[in-house]
């Protein structure tokens, strides 16, 4: 009897692990070889998974070109996107036909994306054709990778190259995990911020090494529960809340923690950046602690008056409402003589402003480092260097 009972416990145990067994479609299956163009094979791959559920679609080791592609939901059950390879990027945008991204996930409930691969942007042509340095409203070029519309999902280990734009762009998602991510342009690439997180919530970043020529992390409009843990950045233009206030109906951005890390040469330490003359906004409950500053410009600012390469009307104050922020325990060294900036709007003056125990540095020509505050008054604790507010208005 009882040797019956564990032939049955067996068989049971066997027919679970076959029921939950994942389903794997690799691209070599579908026609894809490294050094050619994989687009095709992924696409197929790609529905075949989505069709089944528990699912994960492999590439393996190589190089492959990958022209434009959305890998779109919702399908069956949990997929997994596999990259152990790298994936090259047209280097013509001409061959996105007007496309503002390369790859695509969309719309897909329980997503991971993980591997080891490398989605290599092939920027570097397409900077030079980059004039929003010069244009208010410029041409958006192509972005590395989008996620739209995910929940429940996670993307780990994997590395983005010298996108022609933005990295990763995050919208429309909800309960998103970002681990052990690394993304890497030159730092005088242009827009090439390393993740971009709109209208969005319950997002957490953790453990990401990022280089680029603009912010490593930035928050748009609609985002909310942010956490990002332990980011190394540099070069790039720091993390960023913002800019807020460019366009109409912007939503509200609040829940935002940015917790330890390490910044090194960047032009901006941790910022909020709001346009003059915006319609009204509100940015609240935002958090800065523990974090180190190597060398860097800025270290600690809010910028109502964000207004890149004099591209804005800087004859009304911005309208967007910022409260309960704080920074706290950030240290290290400035770059900039002004080592803490509060320049708040004078339409509507930063309420609820912490800043605590802060030691930063400065050993450049002309003394010590400074702060200034404008139209804010900081709650002040702890060790204070520069010395809190030192220019008031």
């Amino acid at each position: 009897m009882g040797e019956n009972l564990s032939i049955v416990t067996i068989s049971l145990l066997l027919l679970l692990a076959s029921t939950n067994a994942v389903q794997v479609f690799d691209i070599k299956s579908y026609g894809g070889q490294p050094n050619a163009d994989i687009t095709q094979a992924l696409t197929k791959a790609w529905t075949a998974a989505c069709a089944v559920a528990g699912s994960k679609v492999v590439i393996s080791a190589g190089t492959y070109k990958l022209g434009v592609v959305t890998l779109l939901g919702p399908c069956k059950g949990a997929i997994e996107f596999n990259l152990q390879g790298t994936l090259e990027a047209p280097s013509d945008v001409a061959a996105f036909q007007g496309k503002d991204f390369w790859v695509s996930f969309e719309r897909i409930d329980s997503l991971t994306v993980s591997g080891g691969g490398v989605f290599d942007g092939k920027g570097q042509t397409a900077w030079q054709k980059n004039n929003c340095n010069q244009e208010y409203n410029c041409k958006i070029l192509p972005t590395n990778i989008r996620f739209d519309f995910l929940t429940n999902s996670i993307v780990r280990d994997i590395q983005s190259k010298d996108s022609k734009f933005f990295h990763i762009n995050v919208l429309g998602c909800k309960s998103l995990q970002i681990q052990h991510v690394t993304i890497t342009a030159p730092g005088n690439s242009p827009n090439t911020d390393g993740i971009h997180i709109g209208r969005s919530s319950s997002i957490t970043i953790t453990d990401a090494n990022i280089g680029t020529g603009d912010d490593c992390i930035s928050i748009g409009d609609g985002t909310q529960d942010v956490t990002i843990n332990q980011v190394t950045c540099g070069p790039g233009h720091g993390i960023s809340v913002g800019s807020l206030g460019k366009y109409q109906n912007e939503q509200p951005v609040s829940g935002i923690r940015v917790i330890g890390g390490t910044l090194s040469s960047t032009e901006n330490g941790v910022r909020i950046k709001t346009w003059p003359a915006s319609p009204p906004g509100i940015a609240s409950d935002i958090h800065f602690e523990n974090i180190i500053m190597n060398n860097v410009a800025n270290p600690i600012l809010i910028d109502q008056g964000y207004c890149p390469n004099s591209q804005c009307s800087t004859k009304s104050p911005s309208k967007v409402k910022i409260s309960n922020v704080s920074f706290k325990n950030i240290r290290g060294t400035s770059s900039t003589k002004e080592a803490v900036k509060l320049i708040c709007s004078n339409g509507v003056p930063c309420q609820q402003v912490v800043v605590a125990d802060i030691d930063l540095v400065y050993k450049g020509a002309g003394g010590s480092a400074t702060s200034s505050c404008v139209n804010v008054k900081p709650a002040i604790s702890g060790k204070q260097n520069p010395p809190a507010c030192t220019t008031k208005q």
